[in-house]
């Protein structure tokens, strides 16, 4: 089942963001992102709630171009429905080409070790690793990278309580049977900030949570 407001990006510039108070476990629910756009400043809580855990959000960060995004780069800024589909330019952590691309299989027939290292180093750079940590660890990667952009593109469910807003800014998916979040789980829409830097280089910070699948089928659950 899709998320219930539906689905899709808020296309801005940076206003400002703010942390949630810390909560009881000396950490933060959400970084609270405003965008700046024609049609007003959006709220959009990006999650970093690590469920009570020293591990509980994990992230990635992606290098990305222009094509990558499927059309959403040349959108005008102001918030855009997405159809939840591979053509569209929604998100999906685990479907997305771009957030899994293959390394260079280089076979050296003398064996170098400092290109082996580069080659390695390479494949890490294109197809970044998940990492694992706090939303203190999760949001020292975020806030620099916002520090630096010159356009945000922040996918999610939108809302309108308390003004524009979006929420969801993590993978919906993958949650498991009997959780409060398994009805919500879908495939096409995960929420995630990708952001043109001030060189116009493009990345894109992905969040999911360690109890959501690596793996979905095509309703999105966990494959056992």
């Amino acid at each position: 089942m899709p998320l219930p407001n539906g689905y899709g990006v808020v296309i801005g510039t940076l206003d400002h963001y703010q942390r949630d108070p810390v909560n009881n476990y000396g950490q933060y629910y959400h970084d609270n992102v405003y965008v700046s756009t024609p049609g007003g400043l959006y709220h959009c809580a990006v999650d970093v709630d690590t469920k009570m855990t020293n591990d509980g959000i994990q992230w990635r960060v992606v290098p990305l171009g222009e094509a990558d995004m499927k059309g959403v780069f040349a959108m005008a800024n102001g918030w855009h429905t997405l159809v939840c589909n591979d053509t569209s330019g929604a998100l999906d952590n685990i479907r997305t080409a771009a957030f899994h691309r293959k390394g260079c299989n280089i076979i050296f027939i003398i064996f170098d070790p400092i290109l082996e290292a580069l080659r390695r180093w390479f494949n890490i750079w294109i197809n970044p690793p998940w990492k694992a940590g706090t939303s203190i660890d999760a949001l020292a990667v975020l806030e620099p990278l916002l520090d630096d952009s010159t356009r945000l593109f922040i996918f999610g469910e939108p809302f309108t309580y308390g003004g524009l807003g979006v929420h969801n800014i993590h993978q919906n998916q993958g949650d498991p049977a009997g959780s409060q979040w398994w009805s919500e789980n879908g495939i096409w829409q995960d929420g995630g900030v990708i952001i043109e830097k001030k060189d116009h280089s493009i990345v894109a910070f992905l969040t999911k949570f360690k109890t959501q699948a690596y793996q979905t089928d095509t309703s999105g659950h966990p494959i056992p």
